[in-house]
């Protein structure tokens, strides 16, 4: 069986390589099936031995452009330092707390979390109902998986015309789910798969005074979209008056590795 890949990415300073380290052990805990992970990244220093560190790809972004928010969508280049074969993306920021496997037996050329999958219901975005099903379709990119080159399209709009898609879309993978949609490969993984620590585990309002977080049944990963961030969430920080985070060492001991 030739080793899938899974791929993440660090630049700047916001995390440090303990991240990408607690990652990739996690990933080695929860797949069993042969694996390259790969961390594309501006600074290699204190990566522990078995991750490829690999320069951050290039965006080809035209003559006079240099905004490289967007830098996630460079992993859609039709060469990829010249990897092949099925990838899985994986954010820093999130926790694997059950088996992978099933992320690779699903078919489809595309799978995504969907992004209103992660929060609760918005009403309010109900008064504008073109813009409500597009925002209701939208990917969130912490969980992804594609086939290498195969989807070098989404990249390829974005380079043609890099300020109409930043005035066009918010954030990039709103635009990648565009062209994702407009080539028929929007497809989602299933709801319990990928949770929000903060609207799935948390308990909802005052109960969580009386509760501690616990983990949805089915899911595999847990997603910090929003606030509060990893690093507040897992000492039990980061809440608002009338949400309490409680004992989280359950999911701190998957981070770790230690459970």
């Amino acid at each position: 069986m030739e080793p899938v890949l899974i791929l993440t990415m660090k630049w700047g300073t916001l995390y440090g390589p303990h991240y990408v380290n607690n990652l990739a052990r996690g990933v080695k805990k929860h797949l069993k099936r042969p694996h390259r992970f790969i961390c594309f990244t501006d600074d290699a220093a204190g990566l522990d031995e078995g991750i490829e560190a690999m320069p951050l790809p290039e965006l080809g972004l035209p003559k006079g452009h240099k905004d490289t928010r967007w830098q996630k969508l460079a992993l859609f280049r039709k060469d990829l330092f010249g990897l092949k074969g099925t990838a899985l993306f994986l954010d820093l920021d999130l926790v694997i707390v059950d088996d992978l496997e099933p992320l690779f037996e699903m078919d489809g050329a595309f799978r995504i979390i969907r992004d209103d999958d992660l929060f609760r219901a918005k009403p309010l975005r109900k008064v504008n109902p073109k813009r409500d099903a597009f925002l209701h379709s939208v990917g969130n990119s912490s969980v992804f998986r594609y086939e290498v080159g195969e989807h070098s399209y989404i990249l390829d709009a974005f380079v043609a015309d890099p300020s109409a898609a930043t005035a066009g879309f918010e954030i990039s993978q709103q635009f990648q789910s565009d062209q994702l949609a407009k080539h028929g490969n929007l497809h989602y993984w299933p709801q319990e798969w990928c949770v929000s620590f903060k609207n799935h585990c948390v308990p909802r309002g005052f109960s969580s005074y009386f509760n501690d977080p616990s983990l949805p049944k089915g899911a595999r990963i847990v997603v910090f979209a929003g606030s509060p961030k990893m690093d507040d969430a897992l000492n039990g920080k980061g809440g608002k008056w009338y949400r309490r985070i409680g004992d989280v060492s359950w999911l701190k001991s998957q981070w770790m590795n230690a459970g």
